[in-house]
């Protein structure tokens, strides 16, 4: 069965055909970066328009790359939540009336869901055998930070959230404020690596609390609103050298990853979970897939890392996970409706492999 994705839920308009949930045969990813960065983030209608203007011919690349035509096609995935609504709807659009006018299934997706299916693409065996559930996922992002414990029927649990800013958020924040431009990931990301990430002593958020241990029902949860707020105070009215940079930029990196790594190993050793799973947009960070792997292995588990290619938003995770969904017969209405926030309760994952349908 051949799949077509079509990602839409932010800034980059993504259309990717895949083979057997796994197969990528064509993947194109239209960012917009250059048009936000001006802004310091995203704007919704600025969004939308660039995506009007991308997806037809990211539709089409995508398709030339695999070697297939449209009638190939068996069904099409879209992101349909959450996200920006405007960026959101061209995506829905598109995928909705190819669906009508082809007269094939489609399917929507979770985006959040996606992120963490995405780790899976190039390592589709570790889904095929119980023995390595519960999965463990970090989803880490410029939207979300969150721990989800997902059971071999493929249940799923959010076990904690950020309570204020994302991780990834958090670094675009940074970098705003230490005036490194947009998207702050990626520079902070280079810059820490000339720094001494032990210059500064940047709070943790939720991971300790004046010598106090933090309450147990939120002992999995995320706050770096506190860690952005000190670097704030640390260097307004200081003309920094480039290496005071490189130093209070490779602490601030430290302070969120730290909690990051902390809060998934902890959740890891109560949940007995047997797998790891690193996803999301700041899972290409180096310092974190560095600590992660060196902490996974500390505590005897096995660590998977998404795909350099895959962490970012695309559309190959959207097709991939829409597979699953579909060989399930698990589809959408054309009145699938789109939605900004993440539902309270995620569903259960179809690629798990005692899957239960609800």
């Amino acid at each position: 069965m051949i799949v077509l994705g079509i990602e839409s839920s932010c800034d980059e308009t993504a259309a990717a055909v895949v083979r057997a949930g796994h197969q990528v045969l064509g993947s194109v990813v239209a960012s917009q970066v250059k048009l936000h960065a001006g802004y310091g983030g995203v704007i919704p209608e600025l969004a939308a328009r660039e995506h009007l203007r991308n997806i037809t011919p990211v539709v089409a690349e995508a398709l030339t790359q695999s070697g297939l035509g449209i009638d190939a096609v068996s069904a099409v995935a879209v992101t349909n939540l959450p996200g920006l609504i405007p960026a959101l709807l061209v995506g829905n659009a598109y995928a909705k009336g190819l669906a009508a006018c082809r007269k094939i299934p489609l399917l929507g997706i979770n985006h959040f869901e996606a992120h963490i299916y995405g780790a899976f693409l190039e390592h589709p065996e570790l889904l095929a055998d119980s023995a390595n559930f519960p999965v463990l996922a970090l989803v880490v992002s410029g939207g979300h930070t969150a721990l989800v414990l997902i059971a071999a029927d493929g249940r799923a649990e959010i076990l904690g959230a950020t309570l204020d800013d994302a991780a990834g958020e958090a670094l675009d924040k940074a970098a705003k404020i230490l005036g490194l431009g947009y998207p702050g990931g990626p520079v902070i990301d280079r810059i820490a690596k000339d720094g001494d990430p032990h210059a500064f002593a940047f709070p943790q958020g939720l991971r300790r609390s004046g010598g106090r241990p933090v309450p147990p029902e939120l002992r999995f949860s995320f706050s770096f609103s506190g860690v952005k707020t000190a670097l704030l105070y640390a260097v307004r009215g200081r003309q920094l050298s480039s290496q005071e940079l490189a130093d209070v930029v490779a602490s601030y990196q430290r302070a969120v990853m730290e909690v990051l790594v902390s809060k998934t190993i902890l959740a890891a050793q109560e949940t007995a979970a047997r797998l790891l799973c690193l996803c999301g947009g700041v899972a290409c960070n180096s310092y974190l897939r560095g600590r992660m792997h060196e902490a996974a292995a500390g505590i005897g588990r096995q660590l998977l890392l998404t795909e350099p290619k895959y962490c970012g938003d695309n559309a190959a995770m959207v097709a991939g996970l829409g597979w699953h969904y579909a060989r399930r017969g698990i589809t959408d209405e054309l009145s699938l409706p789109v939605a900004a926030r993440l539902p309270a309760q995620l569903g259960s994952f179809p690629f798990a492999p005692a899957f239960v349908k609800e």
